[in-house]
């Protein structure tokens, strides 16, 4: 495109403009009250998310907006609003005293929970330069504040240039449904004194300009060795700066998009110059709203504070597309659209800290676009943010949706919702046994959570999460009136749990199987995990699995039989939903700590390395390329952690929650990877459910059932937390606080709650307790075969046994 050059003489009228306008406050001081985290210089070279449920921006923390992703290979980073792309990033620069430097190298990077901060400091004598940036909830648009910071005793002037890398373009499978691509094309708008950049083909734009005007425009120089790919084009903007001694100058800079039209796009670059400040006042309250939320206070510090950024890292994830809906993404960068599984994990934990709404949308968008995709109750696995889905489900996400529709009911007690979703769930149920189940054994074949080539019969994941599909759905049949289907259910939910304590438990590796197959099938799977475990150099794993193939081999031919193999962390499963014998499920949990390393739980076992003896966390483990093979992962750790909760060893699930904090602000200041500690998604969705399940569930043991005004609270806390809080827990229209302390050998439990004719069942393990008071009173706790128990009602209490 044909280079363009204007220059604007505002002569001493420009100077009184930027002079008067630095003597405003800008967005930074807003943030003075917020908490924030102060990145490694080490990782300075490494992604941050800027977000926004409509729009959000990804780039590195030194500044840069380097290719970044494989979806859309180099282009996930960038300024996104989905469905399609608006920018690749932008460079800026400084000139003074003939000195030019590119802010490409930021000194220091901060996160706030609601956006973030890069620091240049001495990019040229006397002077410091800090970016702030934040995205406003429910808008096209981000805010990128510039403040300039004199430190002499001298006015400084110099000349600063921005340029924004257009890339309008269609997100990944866009060609599917005819989004495709067009060259951009940048027109300068003189009245805004900013850039508007369309896709010559389609109704996609994107502005960007200040609320001062510029000293001059131009289009497609070259710029700080910005590399760009695509269709884009490029355009820059410079402005005229003098500061005073010992002063400030503030430049906000809007980015707006729109894929609809140049009308709308323009609208919001307007709005937001006018209102930033507001929409960033908003936008904190509404963060501290969520760190109040299932508010936690522990004598761990570190873990109280990743448990309220996970919080925060989850809100980062919000995508909402109005087109096809409003729902939970699963990871960023790679990973900003909707998925069956990771939302049937991620909603458990979003329910438990009071964001019911969202948990409404994202249900509805997953039931939405799995109805249009199947129509027969599967239930989707990945859907790019278009609307076109990419997997129409594996097999163990039809059966999750179903006890996560049980489990938001058991938070909620809306009875409309059950009945909204148990159509879905019916139609599911049945498209799981009758497409599934070739041998009509109640275990249905396919792909689970472990996606390794020719791992689809009969799954251990699959197998649980169908038991506890059968189990939650007969509760859901019985309360919609659908009394036969629940037998039906009840029936079926029995059988499977039976097969899984027998036919899936593998007595000599003390662990549950991967899988149960064909000897034919086990010995072409052996193989290929030999040729995996070789190549990663794991002479352990090799000799065991050489030793399992002349066990195999024996066998006659076309016997069915479960095998632990891989020792997948889905093994675990069945002690996640508490379904294993308890005597299988000890040593099944013992066995399992094999396979972990200082961060977590291995996905595949048999990848477990020299870290496994060591509990100590390297100061730096840097992956120089990104790989699932060999990986410790977040659910698989929190997984395991729900596990020993459910068997009575809260010591050993902190001992997992530990290690996945090991992980928090190691790469991301306030986040936690997906791959631990530093590879893979930057934040991640699921992680909520690793944390919020053990904490709020197991270790205040708050099980709610909503629908009967009833909670029923049973502390299982480690043993060295003697003192522990949870404030604002939302149950229907309740709201819950417990404050937990540990004396001697009394345990003392205040509870708060917002509605006094809500009953809250006090219960511990049978015997275990023999002295039981309520508010100073002794009482005689009720027994069943199981537990002790006491009820209580109104709005404060004490409980206090020993």
């Amino acid at each position: 495109m044909k280079s363009i050059l204007k220059t604007l003489m505002l002569g001493s009228l420009v100077v009184a403009s930027i002079q008067a306008k630095a003597q405003k406050a800008s967005l930074l001081d807003l943030t003075k009250n917020s908490e924030s985290i102060t990145g490694k210089k080490s990782y300075l070279n490494t992604p941050y998310v800027t977000a926004g449920d409509r729009l959000y921006m990804v780039g590195h923390q030194n500044g840069q907006f380097p290719d970044l992703g494989w979806h859309v290979t180099g282009e996930m980073g960038g300024i996104w609003d989905h469905p399609i792309k608006l920018m690749d990033g932008f460079s800026a620069k400084i000139q003074a005293n003939g000195t030019a430097r590119c802010l490409d190298q930021a000194t220091s990077f901060v996160n706030f929970p609601y956006g973030n901060k890069h620091i240049y400091q001495d990019i040229l004598p006397n002077l410091s330069i800090q970016r702030f940036q934040f995205v406003p909830d429910k808008t096209e648009a981000v805010v990128v504040e510039y403040t300039f910071e004199n430190h002499g005793t001298s006015p400084q002037t110099l000349e600063f240039e921005f340029t924004g890398h257009s890339d309008l373009r269609p997100v990944w499978l866009g060609e599917r449904n005819n989004m495709i691509d067009a060259e951009d094309k940048a027109t300068w708008q003189n009245t805004s004194q900013s850039w508007v950049i369309k896709d010559q083909k389609n109704p996609w734009y994107v502005q960007f300009g200040a609320n001062i005007s510029a000293k001059s425009y131009h289009q497609n120089t070259s710029d700080c060795q910005f590399k760009s790919q695509g269709l884009g084009t490029k355009a820059s903007l410079i402005y005229n700066i003098v500061i005073a001694p010992k002063s400030k100058f503030i430049l906000p800079i809007v980015i707006a998009g729109s894929y609809q039209s140049e009308e709308a796009v323009t609208k919001t670059f307007g709005n937001i110059q006018k209102n930033a400040s507001v929409l960033l006042q908003q936008k904190i309250k509404r963060y501290e709203s969520i760190a109040k939320q299932s508010a936690l206070t522990v004598p761990d510090k570190k873990l109280e504070q990743a448990f309220r950024w996970v919080k925060y890292n989850t809100d980062w994830l919000v995508r909402d597309v109005p087109a096809v809906g409003r729902g939970m993404s699963a990871g960023m960068p790679d990973y900003p659209w909707w998925f069956g599984t990771d939302a049937e994990y991620t909603l458990k934990g979003l329910v438990a800290t009071g964001k019911k709404d969202l948990v409404y949308d994202a249900v509805e968008v997953l039931n939405k676009l799995s109805e249009k995709e199947n129509g027969n109750g599967r239930i989707v696995h990945e859907v790019s943010s278009n609307g076109v889905v990419f997997n129409p489900g594996n097999v163990n996400e039809t059966p999750q949706f179903a006890s996560m529709i049980w489990e938001i009911y058991q938070w909620t007690g809306d009875k409309s919702f059950l009945q909204k979703y148990y159509p879905t769930i019916k139609k599911g149920l049945d498209w799981l046994l009758k497409e599934n189940d070739k041998d009509r054994n109640l275990l249905p074949d396919g792909f689970g959570m472990m996606e390794i080539h020719g791992l689809n019969s009969e799954m251990i994941d699959v197998a649980v999460y169908t038991q506890k599909a059968f189990a939650d759905a007969a509760q859901i049949a019985k309360l919609v009136g659908d009394s036969e289907q629940a037998l039906q259910y009840e029936r079926n939910a029995s059988q499977i749990k039976h097969q899984i304590n027998t036919d899936f438990w593998v007595p000599e590796s003390q662990s549950f199987a991967d899988f149960i197959g064909t000897r034919e099938q086990t010995l072409h799977l052996i193989d290929d995990a030999i040729v995996r475990a070789d190549t990663l150099q794991k002479p352990w794993a090799v000799a065991e699995l050489k030793q399992l193939k002349s066990n195999v081999e024996v066998l006659p031919v076309g016997i069915k039989k479960g095998f632990a193999l891989h020792h997948n962390w889905v093994v675990n499963t069945p002690m996640e939903m508490g379904i294993a014998d308890p005597e299988k499920a000890k040593l099944a949990l013992v066995n399992a700590r094999k396979y972990t390393n200082p961060f977590g739980a291995f996905v595949t076992g048999i990848d477990r390395d020299e870290s496994s003896n060591s509990e100590e966390a390297p100061a730096t483990f840097v992956r120089k390329s990104f790989t699932y093979t060999g990986a410790v992962m977040t659910l698989p750790t929190g997984v395991t952690a729900i596990g020993e909760n459910n068997y009575g060893n809260p010591d050993g699930a902190l001992w997992y929650l530990n290690k996945m904090t090991k992980t928090f602000s190691y790469v991301l200041p306030g986040a936690i990877y997906e791959v631990s500690p530093d590879y893979g998604m930057m934040c991640q969705a699921w992680n909520l459910y690793s944390y919020a399940t053990p904490i709020i569930k197991q270790f205040f043991g708050v099980q709610p059932q909503a629908g009967s005004k009833l909670i029923v609270i049973q502390p299982q806390m480690p043993s060295t937390w003697n003192n522990a809080k949870i404030e604002n827990v939302q149950i229907g229209d309740n709201s819950l606080s417990m404050s937990y302390q540990k004396v001697s050998s009394v345990l003392k439990v205040d509870f708060n709650q917002t509605k006094s004719s809500w009953r809250i069942k006090v219960q511990y393990p049978k015997g275990k307790f023999t002295t039981w008071k309520l508010n100073g009173k002794t009482i005689k706790p009720e027994s069943s075969e199981e537990f002790d128990f006491i009820w209580i009602s109104g709005l404060k209490n004490k409980v206090e046994v020993l």
